[in-house]
């Protein structure tokens, strides 16, 4: 029987972070992980092969909409989508086996299989029983299934089944307009499928800032997707390798069809704990399936840990990642600290959108003063001659301080662009602390510090 100090259940951003920071600190480390491969959801079938599929079919949009513009003279790309799907499991590839060499840097044991906690500090894995002082469970989290629908990956899939589709095809519904539908249904509309995204409330991505979620389904709407919102998906019918979804609007209540060759199911995740034994053991969860943890991510049973999807909060891998350093510094005596305030959001269509923050709808809510500064990509130079001046930044800051309060961003690199917002946040800067750093010419980045400037007595560039 071998023992640790800190055995983590789950080898995804959350569980793998945790380890290695673990590690790092001195302690004695395995990961309980049943895939094939390190990285969890997220590097397998979540994050890192989407991105390679937005990247690629970006590119195809460029050869096919800008390159003549720019004088690149030529017939635009045929899609070979057995080699896209190649290079999408070769950057996974990559990045599993750059874990794989990170867990033998740290001398971090891989437990291959299953884990199941029998008794506090106990850990299961098939007929293996292992020691721990500490257990962090970083099992992550699945698709969440609307009742009535079933999955079979090849016709109704979840984003795991959508990106190894066979072909690819001519009609996609998407069921969801959150961040995991509209990024894949972006990909196949570039790759020539009719797009139609199907959501149950009134707008996209539930929780945006409402400012910016109009613009960004008017931007979708003109690259070719479909929106039909504020309908009830009742049910998914499979006949003939078709797919044909039937909603009610629920403005009138009437009822309706469309069919497809796929149906994306993107309705959300929810926690995976199947297996893990934590009825027994007496481990409380909340009524949504997570678990319930306190400020230092003790659940109510002694030496044992919980962290990222598994527990409340925004199923983001960086959050994950930044609760698992949080965890293993906590066992190490630490004083860590999450500042749940300062988690960016990113969706990394074309163009890209990232949030940090307060949005306008929450500060009213908050009966909060404010002020707003915005400015357009298209009075930044860089973006006009990168055929992205579409989108634009919006600062929300504190009426009477100028503290930024949040911020939102939909335009070129908006996902890298709200670092800075984020940065700056956690120093508690106002909007006239960035309004006064020079910011290189030309950069994207120059739209932020407008933004800024709007707050004040206005930007330079519009």
């Amino acid at each position: 029987m071998s023992s640790y100090d800190v055995i983590v259940i789950g080898a995804g951003p959350g569980g793998y972070v945790s380890a290695i920071r673990s590690a790092q600190l001195g302690m004695k480390v395995a990961v309980v992980e049943g895939r094939e491969t390190l990285g969890g959801t997220c590097l397998n079938v979540g994050c890192i092969p989407s991105k390679a599929l937005l990247h690629a079919t970006h590119m195809l949009h460029e050869a096919e909409h800008n390159f003549a513009d720019m004088g690149l003279k030529g017939k635009a790309p045929s899609v070979d989508w057995k080699q896209m799907l190649s290079y999408k499991d070769n950057v996974v590839g990559q990045n599993t086996g750059g874990i794989e060499y990170l867990f033998k840097k740290n001398k971090i044991d891989w437990i291959k299989g299953w884990a199941t906690i029998p008794s506090v500090g106990k850990v299961q894995v098939g007929d293996d029983t292992y020691d721990a002082k500490n257990i962090i469970i970083a099992s992550g989290s699945e698709a969440s299934v609307l009742p009535g629908i079933e999955i079979d990956e090849k016709t109704v899939v979840t984003s795991t089944g959508a990106l190894t589709l066979n072909k690819v095809p001519k009609s996609l519904v998407v069921i969801g307009a959150g961040v995991i539908g509209l990024e894949l249904g972006s990909v196949y509309a570039r790759l020539g499928a009719e797009v139609t995204v199907i959501e149950f409330l009134d707008a996209i991505t539930p929780g945006m800032d409402a400012e910016i979620a109009r613009q960004f389904q008017k931007m979708l709407t003109k690259q070719g997707l479909k929106f039909k919102l504020g309908a009830a998906v009742q049910g998914v019918e499979v006949k003939n390798n078709k797919a044909t979804v039937s909603y009610q609007l629920r403005k009138d209540e009437s009822e309706h069809t469309i069919t497809a060759d796929t149906v994306l199911v993107a309705t959300g995740r929810k926690p995976f704990t199947t297996g893990l034994g934590l009825d027994a053991l007496g481990v409380e969860l909340s009524e949504r399936g997570q678990i319930k943890t306190d400020a230092n991510y003790a659940t109510n049973v002694p030496g044992i840990y919980a962290i990222g999807d598994t527990i409340a909060g925004p199923m983001l891998a960086h959050k994950a990642e930044d609760e698992g350093m949080a965890v293993a510094e906590g066992i190490a005596g630490q004083k860590p600290h999450v500042n749940y305030g300062v988690i960016p959001g990113v969706i990394y269509t074309h163009p890209e959108v990232s949030n940090v923050g307060e949005t306008e709808e929450s500060l009213k809510a908050a009966g909060r003063a404010y002020k707003v500064g915005k400015f357009p990509f298209l009075g930044n130079a860089r973006a006009k001659a990168n055929f992205a001046g579409d989108g634009f930044v919006k600062l929300l800051v504190d009426a009477q301080t100028d503290r930024i309060l949040g911020a939102h961003i939909i335009g070129p690199m908006a996902g890298d662009l709200i670092h800075e917002i984020c940065v700056a946040m956690e120093f508690g800067a106002a909007a006239e602390d960035i309004a006064r750093t020079c910011h290189a010419h030309p950069t994207y980045s120059e739209a932020v510090r407008e933004a800024a400037l709007a707050c004040g007595d206005g930007a330079i560039h519009v």
